[in-house]
């Protein structure tokens, strides 16, 4: 298993993601997939799948200490104290005692991120969480919340594909030291239906998915946490590590961003950076 080092924290480079799963789901497709060598599960409160996940989890029968689990905090729970016991709700949900990684979920304009991050910094310290970080923050908006908080943010979860250039948020976490964890890293599917990627897969004997992820985490700072219900599909996008891309085919597939590649946009983001 490949590691991403982030503020001197080792994220295994790919997690199993749990978006849109229903329980029973969630439950089922997180024991297969620790069962098929992944050690990082990616859920979040917004999910309404933590208890499934912490059953899944348990069922694996995998030591607690073996597994990087990583949840996200709702923006209506952001206030200070409402987000320390939303984390100790979660907690309870998932069956644990911590997380290895806590995220806040989106940037949240109507209340102060110095609160937020206060009452962030205050869970890791308190030791629910080991490691704490972002999603969906902008270049400016990651910088600021470095500024603000008093513990490396190890990670910032966006966004990320071969459709959608996120070089300037790249840029900005390498400059602090941060990983950026690909969310939607198969363009909701749209990859498997890629000539280029279907060509350079064939090459490899492997399949456009595998490339799509096998081209985030060959980045030096991207952890891609692919979801699927097919236990197949996870199997499958485990298997990228027996295979590099070469330097052409990965500015090749650099070369498939489009302006409207964006595939998650609601009402309530940010006003994203657009490269340049």
């Amino acid at each position: 298993m490949q590691h991403v080092n982030a503020n001197g924290t080792e994220l295994p480079a790919i997690g199993f993601g749990t978006f849109e799963l229903e329980p029973a789901d969630a439950e089922a497709m997180v024991e297969h997939a620790l069962n098929v060598g992944y050690r990082h599960i990616d859920t979040a409160q917004m999910y309404k799948n933590e208890e499934a996940v912490g059953r899944g989890i348990h069922n694996s029968g995998l030591a607690r200490e073996d597994i990087f689990l990583t949840t996200k905090i709702w923006t209506d729970h952001y206030r200070d104290g409402d987000l320390q016991k939303s984390v100790e709700q979660s907690l309870e949900r998932l069956g644990t005692d911590y997380v290895d990684l806590l995220l806040l979920h989106w940037p949240n304009p109507a209340i102060s991120l110095k609160e937020t991050l206060g009452a962030l910094n205050e869970v890791q310290e308190r030791g629910l969480a080991r490691n704490i970080g972002i999603s969906n923050f902008t270049r400016e908006l990651v910088e600021q919340a470095v500024e603000i908080s008093g513990k490396p943010l190890v990670t910032n979860q966006v966004e990320y594909h071969p459709y959608l250039d996120q070089q300037p948020v790249l840029d900005k976490l390498a400059e602090h030291g941060m990983a950026l964890t690909a969310y939607c890293p198969l363009a909701r599917g749209e990859v498997f239906k890629d000539p280029t990627l279907e060509r350079i897969g064939k090459a490899h004997g492997k399949n456009a998915g595998q490339v799509a992820l096998r081209w985030l985490i060959q980045q030096d700072n991207v952890v891609a946490v692919p979801r699927s219900s097919n236990p197949d599909h996870v199997a499958s996008n485990f298997e990228i590590f027996d295979f590099e891309l070469s330097e052409e085919e990965m500015r090749e597939i650099a070369g498939l961003h489009s302006q409207d590649g964006r595939m998650i946009d609601p009402s309530f983001a940010p006003e994203w950076d657009t490269a340049a």
